[in-house]
């Protein structure tokens, strides 16, 4: 994470921006008025999507439940595979 106030951004805003879009930095910005943070897109629909899955009780209930099966009990990812 890096941390920098409004003035610095404003100085050097493309810079911050390359950083939190390449390099999946997040940027938090403070002013007098309080702190904002700087994080790209795909960061951003992560964590959007993994707030929304959490949500569903059931999606929940089968990663709590996936978690007591055994690793070797589990199936093996396989991309040729029609869903």
């Amino acid at each position: 994470m890096t941390n920098t106030n409004a003035t610095n951004l404003r100085k050097n805003l493309f810079e911050y921006l390359s950083q939190a879009v390449n390099f999946n930095d997040v940027i938090n910005v403070s002013t007098k008025d309080g702190n904002a943070v700087i994080l790209s897109a795909e960061d951003y629909n992560g964590i959007m999507e993994t707030v929304y899955l959490m949500s569903d009780s059931r999606v929940l209930n089968d990663i709590v439940e996936s978690k007591k099966e055994p690793l070797e009990q589990g199936t093996v990812y396989d991309p040729s595979e029609e869903w």
